[in-house]
């Protein structure tokens, strides 16, 4: 069995082992536990097929070599992840069956939720890092370099997640860190920004429309000053008139 591991939104090919195909040979990919056939080569009958698979999630997204039988999946995504199976059928290796194991790693995210101001004017919000669709991966939390928490899983999962909590007072720096068989991702985290976007955005809202309010009421005390001093003008150039 053989076991590929590729970054979501990047292309991956699972090998069949063949140099080249012969003039009889018949190659079928299929894919997850319904073993639903997603591509094909008969070189009897001059044929390639490309199938939209499960859901349609291989539409667009399959492309066969036709010289080895080789299987590329273009941009690939989490939901492509799971076991295919290789199937080989000739005349002179009969039929052969070769498992490949495809785990896609999703991107790391960070989001924030139940940010809170207490009585004590202490401001704080709930962190959550999280990856979907995961195998052999290490997250962990990190406060400047040293580290706060971490959680691993060996066996491929839907999604690993690592909460943490922070107040808005804390100046340190804070990153989460995602370890993987392919490669590392590192995302950095703004404090003071983050709680100027999630925990006041109420406060700023309430803010501006107050001010907004103010700049109102100040613009009719102006008109009307402005209309009764123009009045109080034209009462005084009015020239009265003269009795004989």
């Amino acid at each position: 069995m053989e076991v590929k591991y590729v970054k979501e939104g990047r292309s991956v090919t699972l090998n069949s082992g063949l140099n080249e195909m012969k003039d009889d040979d018949v190659i079928q990919w299929r894919f997850g536990i319904e073993n639903a056939l997603v591509a094909e080569i008969n070189k009897q009958n001059n044929r390639i097929t490309v199938y939209d698979g499960p859901d349609r999630r291989f539409r667009d997204r399959l492309k066969l070599d036709d010289q080895t039988g080789s299987l590329t999946i273009i941009n690939s995504m989490t939901e492509h992840a799971g076991d295919y199976n290789l199937l080989i059928n000739s005349l002179i290796k009969n039929f052969s069956t070769f498992p490949f194991i495809l785990t896609v790693f999703g991107e790391l995210n960070i989001n924030s939720s139940q940010c809170s101001s207490s009585s004590s004017s202490q401001q704080n919000c709930s962190l959550v890092c999280s990856v979907v669709n995961v195998g052999h991966v290490t997250l962990s939390w990190y406060k400047g370099n040293s580290l706060l928490s971490s959680i691993s899983v060996s066996d491929l999962s839907i999604s690993l997640s690592l909460p943490l909590e922070v107040e808005y007072q804390d100046k340190n720096s804070y990153s989460c860190v995602l370890n993987n068989p392919i490669s590392n991702q590192t995302q950095h985290l703004d404090i003071t920004q983050l709680y100027s976007v999630h925990c006041c955005g109420s406060t700023e809202a309430v803010i501006r429309l107050v001010l907004s309010a103010l700049v109102g009421v100040a613009t009719v005390i102006l008109l009307v000053y402005d209309i009764r001093s123009r009045r109080s003008e034209q009462d005084h150039t009015r020239i009265p008139s003269t009795q004989t």
